[in-house]
């Protein structure tokens, strides 16, 4: 089935273009500078009703004006890289060392982009689309801090849609699923302080890694001995840090990590006993030990009505065949969860093909998606916000 209608074919060259400009020039976090100014740009270009700029310091909302009167609908891109370096020989590698859009979201904001242009052009909508360019997806919250600016009740809005490309997912397929499909995502650090001193002399000294150690141990058992079993979840331990010398013991260690679980319950849980553990440790090896548990952001959970929406837009862009409803939910995080708990909405996933996966050096966004991401766009805006016959 094609992908979309000849006026969208037409637009995908430009769309790629500012996808390429987009991957050369990234930006982390709120940092934006550049990346939002490219966007708004474009936005006037195209000739959007309403450019709001600087929400959550460097968000945009892009506001378009059906014909006629009816709800609002908004729709999110991700506009942040990440802080990595770029494996790449192509023309429109990113110029910025230590920078890389390796998760894609310059294809996202481009092909909100290209919606833009499809909607103002063609306006066959009656209401308002709202459509909402995100920093600080990549461990800033950004969504949330775009909420706390209010903007959902100053634009009105009812409903939100998201996206996001799935690499290996093969290119004009859609994914998507009820309920949870998305992790909540949180980070650990734990410090932990000793008595350092000379490796000769161990009963002079209070170990940091011994208790290092003993909490490692404590916190592998939290998923297999505290939490329900159908309702766990997981603990990584990421890194340990601590001393360098053959002869030295060390004065402090760091452990950090990240926990990932489908259930808030859980979430409480692994929180507690993460924390009765490190207390429990610092008695028992004599140390200082803190736990700093940071919740970046909660479960994502698709609304019953609007992924059903979601899934029959995407079915007229590729075929029902084509929309896998029932994909497995993933354990990496995504800050439209807490769009999701602000309003009835769905994410969904694009296929990227057979490339790297994300936030991996040779990941890049596939352009061959582009025009099924913008096709999906439109027509949630079109079936959500239909014309009067």
């Amino acid at each position: 089935m094609h992908p979309t209608n000849n006026r969208i074919a037409d637009i995908v060259p430009e769309v790629r273009e500012w996808r390429r400009w987009l991957h050369q020039n990234p930006e982390l976090l709120f940092e934006l500078p550049k990346t939002s100014a490219f966007v708004a740009d474009k936005l006037r270009d195209i000739g959007v009703d309403e450019i709001h700029e600087n929400i959550a310091e460097t968000g945009i909302v892009a506001i378009i004006k059906g014909n006629g009167d009816g709800p609002t609908i908004a729709l999110r891109a991700d506009m942040d890289a990440l802080p990595i370096d770029e494996l790449s020989s192509d023309d429109h590698a990113s110029q910025s060392p230590g920078k890389m859009h390796a998760c894609g979201h310059d294809g996202h904001s481009a092909m909100l982009l290209g919606a833009a242009k499809y909607l103002t052009e063609t306006r066959n909508f009656a209401g308002t689309a709202v459509l909402i360019f995100q920093p600080a997806e990549e461990g800033g919250s950004g969504a949330k801090a775009m909420i706390e600016t209010g903007f959902f009740d100053r634009f009105d809005v009812s409903e939100v849609y998201g996206m996001h490309n799935m690499p290996n997912m093969p290119i004009g397929q859609f994914g998507l699923r009820n309920g949870p499909i998305m992790a909540a995502t949180d980070f650990f650090y734990v410090e932990i302080e000793g008595v350092g001193g000379h490796a000769s002399q161990p009963h002079r000294c209070v170990d940091p890694l011994v208790a290092a150690n003993a909490i490692y141990s404590g916190f592998q058992s939290i998923i297999t001995r505290n939490t329900n079993p159908v309702k766990n979840g997981l603990i990584s331990i990421t890194a340990m840090q601590s001393g360098e010398a053959n002869n030295v013991i060390p004065q402090t260690a760091t452990i950090k990590g990240t926990v990932r679980n489908l259930h808030e319950e859980t979430r409480d849980l692994i929180e507690r006993r993460m924390n009765e553990i490190v207390e429990g440790v610092a008695k028992t090896y004599g140390v200082k030990a803190e736990l700093k548990f940071d919740r970046l952001c909660p479960v994502t959970i698709n609304h019953d009505a609007q992924f059903t929406h979601a899934a029959d837009a995407a079915a007229q862009i590729v075929g029902a065949d084509n929309v896998d409803k029932v994909q497995p939910v993933r354990l990496g995080g995504e800050d439209f969860s807490y769009m999701l708990q602000e309003k009835p909405g769905a994410i969904i996933f694009v296929g990227n093909g057979p490339t790297a996966g994300l936030h991996h050096p040779e990941y890049d966004f596939n352009d061959e998606a582009l025009p099924y991401g913008i096709g999906y766009w439109t027509r949630i805006i079109e079936d959500r916000l239909p014309l009067t016959k």
